[in-house]
């Protein structure tokens, strides 16, 4: 009984995942790239197995964001997906590419270190996530499975309008 309570919650949590990338497809996403996270297991899967998607799996977050890049130079409109801990990485490439040159990418990021984590090498992270963004101005948004409509398109109107990246913020578990 327990195995099926899981396996329920576990296809709900596909569904939804599946439902947010639809979104994502919809306001033009057509490029993704970066690390993979346990946290965003079937979004990445989603969007690595979407032919109409162009996926190109990278090594390091700050890679990812310069793959990104080219390909938003080359027409497309990509998304990155990484950890929080990755994006702490890459903050350099952010406000040094993204943007000073005015390269609208998505930032996917999985928020560690908040709501149920046990982790404590992600605590502060955790904590300085939403300061960070913030302090670079990039606007960020906790995605649920309440407003993932408001976060996909707000997000998109933020990059038409400013040309810069937005960030939407993943919680473990959120989407079940």
């Amino acid at each position: 009984m327990e195995s099926e309570s899981k396996s329920q919650i576990e296809k709900r949590r596909i569904e939804l995942e599946n439902k947010f990338c639809e979104l994502l497809r919809a306001q033009g996403i057509n490029f993704a790239s970066g690390v993979p996270c346990g946290v965003q297991k079937y979004i990445i899967s989603n969007l690595s197995n979407d032919p109409k998607i162009t996926h190109i799996p990278a090594t390091r977050e700050s890679e990812a964001i310069g793959i990104a890049a080219g390909a938003c130079l080359a027409g497309k409109k990509p998304v990155v997906y990484m950890q929080n801990s990755g994006l702490m990485d890459s903050i350099n490439d952010i406000t040094s590419l993204l943007i000073p040159y005015k390269i609208p990418v998505l930032l996917l990021v999985s928020w560690r270190g908040t709501l149920g984590e046990d982790a404590p090498q992600h605590l502060i992270n955790g904590k300085s996530t939403i300061k960070i963004l913030d302090a670079i101005e990039v606007p960020a948004q906790v995605l649920t499975k309440e407003n993932m409509n408001l976060v996909v398109s707000s997000s998109k109107i933020w990059m038409e309008k400013q040309q810069t990246p937005a960030a939407i913020l993943v919680i473990r578990e959120v989407l079940k």
